[in-house]
């Protein structure tokens, strides 16, 4: 349940009260008696980070600031502090909060924005969970103090979007097919306002998409082709940013079939695709005025009787053919035919996000999203501080020619891997071969899906990437305007 975020003019006595202060200087609040400031000043020398008043019916609590070099961090320390909070919001079963920082009204909608991220729960296969999930903890929260309507629906926006990919990640196949997929960003995308086509398997029969029919050959569902689009009138660009999504609805490596330890988790392997829904939905949403585009190529990637096998000669939809060395890489495939159609709409900039490969979690495991590009300087410096704000920070890796010698066929134009040397960059180069267009590409694989729960970010589908490009393209879209 997302929990309702609102603007509060004034202080409510009986409401839970949490107060973002900088340094050791309390608000004068008549909500506070003489008892409860005094334990909170002792509390604040003795280096509480989360200072609790329980009260019979109410909470109140104090959150002092810390101070970063960089800015961007003291927001991260107060989503983290948010997720706290939210714990001691459930305990004792407080539904609603209001939320101050009379001085930094960012700092309010940080710790708002970790509050909405840390309160996502997935149990609806649980009776227990499906009873306890109608009442949030908290299902309200209230921001007090001068705030816009528009940050109020960004954050909306955003954070809807984010449980929206946590909730399609989480879902079992055997719930969600690529037939289903689709029909549920089609739902929830078009609610928006976001323009929805789906393709279906006889529509990418007669694209000749080579990939994504060569990857589906083993499964006995059929494949599908979701194109969002959001267009308002009055776009501040006149060439759309396009978005890719990988949506291997559930990865078995195919005839080179995963090791048990590395199956257990590939119903994530759709991530990518969550992730281009979500943030189509949130912008639309929030009416951020760009033209932008998503596409996501859907299967699975089964062993059936008629799947692919190494050695095999696909032929793709820009007419490339590609010796297939690995079926387990077949992300790239199916991606591949989506960044060669993207250029039919003559992008600005062309962003690929995909659970592509082990080498890119082997080398950064959950702490960094793997960056690659070929864009210009600005753009990519733009995708940096998003990553920063949002603090799903990038790792950028090199793009150098000499990675695409690596995947040079033979006896075809290229081939879908390499040796075991740069296996994401190598991805990376593959996916780049079918673009023309500036290209940046986002290897989500160690970051898209979590054994535990870290901070806001809980157990499951994380939404990885979501907050990143939403941020992203709001900034494209202001930088634009600006121009």
């Amino acid at each position: 349940m997302f929990p309702r975020v609102e603007i509060r003019k004034e202080l409510m006595p009986e409401s839970s009260v949490a107060v973002i202060i900088k340094g050791k200087k309390l608000p004068d609040w008549p909500v506070f008696t003489k008892t409860e400031l005094e334990y909170a000043r002792r509390r604040l020398n003795e280096g509480e980070e989360v200072i609790l008043i329980n009260s019979y019916y109410k909470v109140t609590i104090i959150i002092p600031e810390k101070e970063f070099p960089e800015p961007y961090r003291k927001y991260e320390e107060l989503r983290r502090r948010a997720a706290k909070v939210r714990s001691i919001l459930k305990e004792h079963k407080q539904k609603e909060i209001t939320v101050s920082a009379g001085h930094d009204n960012l700092s309010a909608l940080a710790f708002a924005e970790g509050l909405i991220l840390s309160s996502y729960e997935f149990k609806k296969y649980s009776k227990k969970g499906g009873k306890d999930n109608k009442h949030a903890y908290p299902g309200d929260i209230f921001l007090y103090g001068e705030f816009t309507a528009d940050e109020v629906l960004w954050l909306n926006a955003v954070g809807k979007g984010v449980y929206f990919a946590r909730d399609l990640v989480n879902e079992p196949n055997n719930y969600l097919n690529a037939e289903d997929f689709a029909g549920i960003v089609s739902q929830y995308a078009g609610s928006t306002g976001v323009k929805v086509d789906i393709y279906g398997k006889k529509k990418i029969e007669a694209l000749r998409m080579g990939g994504i029919l060569s990857v589906n050959k083993g499964s006995v569902d059929p494949p599908t082709f979701t194109i969002l689009e959001w267009k308002p009138e009055g776009a501040v660009n006149r060439k759309p940013v396009v978005l890719v999504g990988k949506g291997v609805m559930f990865d078995t490596g195919g005839i080179n079939l995963k090791p048990g330890n590395y199956i257990e988790d590939m119903k994530a392997d759709m991530a990518g695709g969550a992730v281009v829904a979500a943030v189509l939905s949130a912008i639309a949403e929030a009416s951020i005025n760009i033209h932008a585009v998503g596409l996501i190529p859907a299967t699975d990637n089964r062993p059936g009787s008629d799947a692919i096998v190494p050695g095999d000669i696909i032929t793709m939809y820009d007419g490339t053919r590609v010796e297939v060395i690995n079926t387990d890489a077949e992300g790239r495939l199916i991606l591949a035919d989506a960044l060669s159609f993207a250029e039919n709409y003559d992008p600005s900039l062309l962003i690929s996000i995909a659970t592509l490969t082990g080498s890119a979690e082997n080398a950064f495991g959950n702490q960094a999203v793997a960056a690659m590009t070929n864009a210009g300087r600005d753009i990519f410096n733009l995708l940096l501080d998003s990553g920063n704000a949002v603090y799903e920070r990038l790792a950028e890796m090199p793009f150098f020619e000499e990675y695409g010698e690596m995947i040079k066929s033979e006896i075809a134009d290229i081939k879908n891997l390499g040796d075991k040397k740069a296996g994401a960059i190598t991805a990376g180069k593959f996916l780049e071969h079918f673009t023309s267009s500036p290209f940046i590409h986002l290897d989500i694989a160690g970051c898209a899906i979590s054994k535990v729960d870290e901070h806001y970010r809980p157990g499951g589908g994380t939404g990885t990437g979501v907050r990143l490009l939403a941020d992203f393209i709001k900034r494209m879209a202001e930088l634009k305007k600006e121009q």
